[in-house]
């Protein structure tokens, strides 16, 4: 095992900051922002900017205290990595890492090398790349370590690309790097990076990302492939409950509400979580659910799903009952997230469209053209949204 510690730091469990946007699709994972956004997004409006970024990426931004980390990818053969920091207020960059790809760098042309998320406990910012190139930095910008997967395992890649983003949960980062030849799922630890655990996956290209459940006091961390989902105990890597009727694999996520959990499987599945011991039991299935590109969110009581045609369902998340559709510009490939009222998504072509979802039909009540292309979630914090199109990082304000 090849790794590189340069700092080690002791981690205990942090409480997030208001606001703050720490992971794909957010803090928890189902792109649900507990905060007012307003719907007239602007791209002139006073606390809004636009920054020129240095490569390509589909990563989404997070946002930690005042500062928002995006990563991206340069060079011939997208090399160079790079992670980004700019203040949140102003856009200015705060500081830049450049890191050399150690592992395959080969990707569809849809996609890049800067495609996963990176996540944040507060404390950190961990970046993983398509290359199985694995990054913790200090908010400040220090290396604390950095891995390359692929020393030890020359096989994880695919021809398309990786672009699974890693979770943190009880000390220890999850990381997905699972395709057709050795498919794997690792627990580094935070610390130093050394892997706690490795975990054989099912053989197949999977784009999705882990999701942390944490209930009752018992945090798991579900791993979707095509088999299905598996819920292990982060600190070992042991499965605790297995769903076992297959499931999404581009990219579609599932998402974790109270005592469930809603997998993109023949449609939408919903499981009921279930005790030690026990088997999950399924709550409903709507094969009229199915999304497409992008991962469901939630509001309140109501789920909303993109399909492949573009169309926004809303759905009943106790039942899976569908209350409204409504057509969307597409093509869209980023997930929606929402707010109490709002719901946000962008479309490849760079449309913003917002949502009135509180209502008994959806309405779009504001688009903002940003005139390029967007395949990432946005961040919401503190009355704005944060996105990422192929050349700029962007505040949008009101």
């Amino acid at each position: 095992m090849k790794y590189c510690t340069i700092w080690s730091i002791l981690l205990s469990c942090t409480s997030y900051a208001f606001g703050d946007w720490h992971g794909f699709r957010g803090t928890n994972g189902n792109g649900f922002a507990d905060l007012e956004i307003p719907p007239n997004l602007s791209m002139t409006a006073p606390g809004s900017w636009k920054t020129e970024l240095p490569g390509r990426g589909l990563s989404s931004p997070i946002v930690v205290e005042d500062l928002v980390f995006i990563t991206a990818s340069s060079g011939p053969q997208q090399k160079n990595l790079h992670i980004i920091a700019c203040n949140a207020e102003s856009g200015k960059l705060v500081w830049e890492k450049i890191f050399r790809a150690t592992g395959r760098t080969i990707c569809h042309d849809k996609t890049c090398v800067a495609a996963s998320t990176m996540i944040s406990d507060g404390q950190i910012v961990i970046a993983q790349f398509s290359s199985n190139d694995v990054f913790c930095l200090d908010l400040k910008g220090n290396l604390i370590w950095l891995r390359g997967l692929t020393f030890d395992y020359p096989n994880i890649a695919n021809g398309l690309g990786m672009s699974s983003s890693p979770v943190l949960a009880n000390g220890v980062l999850i990381a997905q790097v699972e395709n057709d030849a050795d498919s794997f799922t690792f627990g580094l630890n935070v610390k130093n990076g050394t892997t706690l655990w490795k975990k054989n996956r099912p053989r197949g290209a999977n784009w999705t990302s882990p999701v942390v459940l944490n209930n009752d006091s018992m945090i798991l961390v579900g791993l979707q492939s095509k088999a299905g989902i598996s819920f292990i105990e982060p600190s070992s890597g042991e499965s605790v409950w297995n769903y076992l009727d297959g499931a999404a694999t581009i990219p579609s996520s599932t998402i974790v509400r109270d005592n469930s959990v809603v997998v993109p499987s023949n449609g939408l599945t919903a499981l009921q979580i279930p005790a030690a011991g026990k088997e999950p039991i399924q709550i409903w299935r709507n094969n009229k659910l199915a999304p497409g590109t992008g991962s469901p969110a939630i509001s309140g009581d109501k789920l909303f799903v993109i399909n492949r045609a573009n169309v926004l369902t809303s759905a009943l998340t106790a039942s899976g009952e569908i209350k409204w559709r409504l057509r969307l510009k597409g093509p869209i490939s980023a997930s929606p997230i929402t707010t109490q009222n709002l719901l946000f998504v962008f479309s490849e072509e760079g449309v913003g469209q917002v949502v009135d979802i509180s209502k008994e039909e959806g309405e779009i009540i504001q688009e903002i053209d940003l005139q390029d292309t967007i395949l990432c979630t946005p961040a919401a914090t503190k009355g704005a949204l944060f996105l990422r199109s192929d050349h700029f990082l962007w505040k949008l304000s009101s």
